[in-house]
């Protein structure tokens, strides 16, 4: 799957990326950092949108998927902060907040290519 992001990436530098948190995709995330490293895959035009965030769990909290995705890849390749979104699971009104996700998402362009994630218990993308 990081080869065909990566492939992805080089196509089309302002590629948008839907990604996932969680177990089942930290090799693709470890794979994707050393192509940047030892390739220079090159992320800086790159925009991003992630699957979900915890309710009630601000972004600056270790546990969240904000802080996981910036350890697991944001921090090893150069995309740009700004580049990066996940849903506010802070925002007070929850509709708003996916509806305005949903705008960003087509504002982008769509997304180019989704990363799931699937659960030891079968499920998909959480």
């Amino acid at each position: 799957m990081a080869q065909l992001i990566a492939d992805n990436v080089r196509a089309k530098p302002r590629s948008v990326l839907g990604l996932a948190t969680g177990k089942t995709p930290e090799g693709v995330y470890d794979r994707l950092a050393t192509l940047h490293k030892e390739q220079k895959l090159d992320f800086s035009f790159v925009t991003t949108f992630n699957l979900d965030e915890y309710l009630g769990v601000p972004a600056s909290d270790p546990q969240s998927f904000r802080s996981t995705m910036d350890r697991q890849l944001f921090s090893k390749i150069n995309i740009k902060r700004e580049n990066t979104h996940l849903p506010n699971g802070m925002a007070s009104d929850l509709e708003s907040e996916c509806a305005a996700y949903e705008k960003r998402i087509m504002d982008a362009g769509g997304i180019d290519i989704q990363l799931l994630g699937i659960g030891l218990n079968g499920h998909l993308a959480f």
